[in-house]
């Protein structure tokens, strides 16, 4: 946690602060009100982080330990094709050679390695999706969107390797080297004392060509397959969707991303396989010995597997968010001012007030000829008085007469 503070630290130093829940597309919104004793994690702060990377550890240590025997089984097809064949030859050969016993071998290095890669990969990735969502405009945050989360993934992934790397040696080492000892408290002072530290890291650069890429592909294809599940499957809004059937959309949109996965990852996977086998080998000549065929052996119980690992991490790390009272951001939305841009229907801005027909002014000449029309219309009115008059005086001589 000491490294994830560092960063956070050293990105508010150097001017890149670690943004608001404002400064990004996506706002920090709980799925339903809470009461003010139970009031959610600020988004962005080091509290909000600091328990993603929790949520991230817990998500892949465990889904990873819960996986050990599939995990033995691949990684044997791939280092030793001809002796355990398929996936059910191979856990036969395992338990007849190794008994029940056998399948649960390296589950310390892996529950480990795997507990400090996924507090690295999810920690990381919030860290710097966010960063770079606030370094562009909110328009260009939505436009932009999938590059950043391919950008913050890949990034979040290399710092997650180094950590996940020595006890990934030991794992293989010890799944798949039948002179290696078959504990981590035996296997990893082996390893220190034949090939020294980097005997431990050997593994690096290759798994960095396996996971990052993977996991590129695991927080991107995720992302973007919730944004569609809420488009057009689920048939109303997540915020109307209840806690249950969200997290029934992660477990969906995880496993359709784990498949994915599986496909993009698994050539260096097999090489990470082969390389932490035997302590001689290379990248090179490795390539070589397997070609296009053999970088593939194993890819159908890795689907399976990393399926399911995908969809119940990305299940786990949800859950934990909900019971933490995270804020979890609904899928994104287009800016009101993007709206307005591309002239879509449905934006929602103020009419404008109604403008009155303009009066036409009254020509000074046409004024002019209507008043003097009305002049002789009055006189001749007068005139008619009068005369009106005149006669009602002559009648009243005549009568007095």
């Amino acid at each position: 946690m000491g490294l994830f503070h560092d960063v956070c630290d050293a990105a508010q130093k150097n001017g890149l602060m670690i943004p608001s829940a404002t400064s990004i597309v996506r706002t920090a919104k709980c799925a339903s009100p809470v009461s003010s004793g139970d009031a959610p994690v600020e988004f962005g702060t080091t509290k909000f982080y600091a328990l993603c990377a929790l949520g991230g550890s817990l998500s892949c240590g465990l889904t990873h330990f819960a996986i050990t025997p599939l995990d033995i089984v691949k990684c044997r097809i791939q280092v030793n094709k001809e002796k355990y064949g398929s996936m059910v030859q191979g856990f036969k050969v395992t338990v007849a050679e190794d008994g029940m016993r056998g399948l649960a071998r390296g589950w310390a290095p892996t529950f480990i390695g795997y507990s400090a890669q996924g507090l690295g990969k999810f920690g990381f990735y919030e860290v710097f999706k966010n960063i770079y969502s606030s370094a562009l405009s909110e328009e260009n945050a939505y436009i932009w969107r999938t590059s950043v989360y391919l950008a913050a993934s890949a990034s979040a992934e290399f710092f997650a390797d180094i950590f996940l790397a020595p006890m990934e040696a030991v794992k293989v080492r010890m799944q798949t080297s039948p002179t290696a000892p078959p504990t981590l408290r035996a296997c990893a002072p082996m390893i220190y004392k034949t090939e020294g530290l980097t005997g431990f890291f050997k593994g690096l650069p290759p798994l960095w060509t396996r996971q990052i890429p993977y996991t590129m592909m695991k927080f991107t294809c995720f992302e973007k397959t919730v944004e569609l599940l809420y488009q057009y499957v689920v048939p109303k809004p997540r915020a109307q969707c209840s806690k249950a059937e969200q997290l029934a959309v992660t477990f969906t949109a995880g496993y359709i991303a784990g498949v994915f996965c599986a496909v993009v990852s698994h050539p260096p996977d097999v090489l990470v396989s082969k390389l932490n086998q035997d302590a001689n080998a290379s990248v090179g000549s490795l390539v070589k010995k397997l070609g296009f065929a053999g970088l593939w052996g194993g890819l159908g119980p890795r689907i399976i597997m990393v399926g399911t690992l995908t969809a119940l991490q990305w299940f786990i790390y949800d859950s934990f968010k909900v019971a933490m009272n995270l804020p979890r951001p609904p899928p994104p939305q287009m800016p009101e001012s993007l709206k307005k841009k591309l002239g879509i229907p449905g934006t929602t801005e103020v009419a404008p007030a109604p403008t009155l027909a303009p009066v036409a002014p009254v020509a000074p000449v046409k004024a002019a000829k209507e008043k003097a029309s009305a002049k002789p219309e009055k006189a001749e009115k007068k005139a008619e008085k009068k005369q009106k008059e005149e006669k009602k005086e002559k009648k009243a001589k005549k009568a007095e007469e």
